[in-house]
């Protein structure tokens, strides 16, 4: 029997399948992916090829990280080398990542010039995973250039635009890849009030993108607008934006948003919750990403977010290349960064650059943030980013069908064994 055709039965897990830990449940997969186990056993009658004890393991989807800039010394930014260089570089990232549970995630480009998107993009394109290569690429997540010279962050001014020309703007600042839509961009965030930037969207959502609101001066009312034209993101939340005030709450006020239109991608908006403007529908509210390191958002601030909008959070690192690596100067988007304190900084300044946080670390700190339950914890890394890129059928749950992306964890959600596609990761990092 050829490897893939073998069928295999988890056993002895607490398995996370629709929005429960079911305590000594069984999960079954086949050629890489979930396969419904009444069919196969009471139907088709059949017994497992191989049974993997889960040993009393928590076993969840595989992890989603749909922001990350680079990792070990590397800036998917950087375009100074060969193409060869550049591929190779991806490849490191992509593998590295395996160790840390994100099975699958969005290579993030900063704002750059057009020939650096022409350059990197075709590389970044959907890639499957693999357990001895990579974690999977579902494409590109494009931060800027369309956002806010106010709220820039470690963005290089000199590169931020306006979109007067609506769509054309786009395509001239990204070059040919942004036409292959999703398999290519997958992500892209934009400040909403810059000029051009709404009448652009409805062409952005049409090619299969999520379009997310971030690094924004835009208060209350251009926020919302963002939203009602099919936002279904907003791009790590309580940074590189306006803070909370109580008479204008900025985006941040999107949390408590009661009247915003139906959205038009329901799939790709959060389930409802008890905090949902109407408990039985979608909610018009879209995701959130928060990076939960402690450093870039106060633990009471994720709570506050968690308490407000609980379906919402969507986990991110945020990393940039430093990750994986010691104190230091490294570069990320051709800008000099400081590692220090468990921080990443813009080079002589304390204006945070990105994070050095893995994703695993990311589900435990919101556990702890919040006090959530394992569930939810663990949701904010698989299915609210996978419902947030309109991709649920195959990645973040474990629907039939889906891939067989799998994460073992102990009941301190710490990380045990990795399965990509149903073949196992071999795990070398010390924990």
């Amino acid at each position: 029997m050829a490897q893939d055709e073998k069928l295999y039965k988890i056993i002895n897990a607490k398995i996370l399948h629709n929005h429960e830990l079911l305590e000594n449940d069984y999960l079954w997969f086949q050629n890489g992916k979930i396969v419904d186990a009444k069919r196969t056993f009471f139907e088709q009658r059949r017994e497992p090829d191989q049974v993997i004890d889960a040993q009393g393991c928590i076993v969840a989807p595989g992890f989603l990280d749909i922001q990350i800039n680079g990792s070990y010394g590397i800036d998917f930014a950087d375009h100074d080398g060969s193409e060869e260089k550049l591929k190779q570089d991806i490849a490191t990232v992509a593998k590295g990542l395996l160790q840390d549970g994100c099975t699958s995630f969005c290579p993030t480009v900063v704002t750059s010039k057009p020939e650096v998107y022409s350059k990197v993009l075709p590389f970044l394109r959907r890639r499957p995973g693999n357990a001895k290569t990579n974690s999977e690429i579902l494409g590109a997540h494009v931060e800027g250039p369309f956002i806010s010279q106010e709220k820039k962050g470690a963005h290089d001014v000199d590169v931020i635009r306006s979109a007067p020309n609506g769509i054309a703007d786009f395509d001239d600042a990204y070059g040919p890849e942004l036409k292959r839509g999703s398999d290519a961009v997958c992500i892209m965030t934009v400040a909403p009030e810059i000029d051009g930037v709404l009448d652009a969207m409805p062409e952005l959502i049409k090619r299969g993108i999520t379009v997310s609101l971030g690094h924004s001066a835009a208060q209350i009312q251009a926020a919302e607008a963002g939203v009602a034209k099919g936002a279904c993101l907003m791009t790590h939340l309580f940074n590189a934006m306006l803070p909370f005030h109580q008479r204008d709450p900025g985006m941040v006020g999107i949390l408590g948003a009661t009247d915003l239109p139906p959205p038009e991608q329901p799939d790709r908006h959060p389930l409802p919750s008890t905090t949902s403007p109407d408990r039985h529908q979608p909610d018009p509210r879209p995701f959130y990403g928060v990076i939960c390191d402690g450093i870039h958002v106060h633990p009471n601030s994720v709570r506050i977010a968690y308490y407000s909008h609980p379906r919402g959070c969507v986990l991110v690192t945020d990393a940039l290349s430093a990750a994986g690596l010691p104190h230091g100067t490294y570069q990320l988007g051709g800008r000099d960064v400081e590692v220090r304190h468990g921080g990443a900084y813009i080079k002589g300044t304390n204006t945070l650059a990105g994070s050095t946080v893995t994703i695993d670390q990311a589900v435990r700190n919101f556990w702890k943030f919040t006090r959530c339950t394992k569930v939810e914890a663990l949701e904010a890394a698989t299915l609210h980013p996978a419902q947030s890129l309109g991709i649920q059928d195959r990645k973040g749950t474990f629907t039939p069908g889906a891939d067989a992306d799998l994460v073992f964890l102990d009941d301190d959600l710490n990380l045990k064994r990795v399965f990509v596609r149903g073949d196992e990761v071999v795990l070398t990092k010390k924990r």
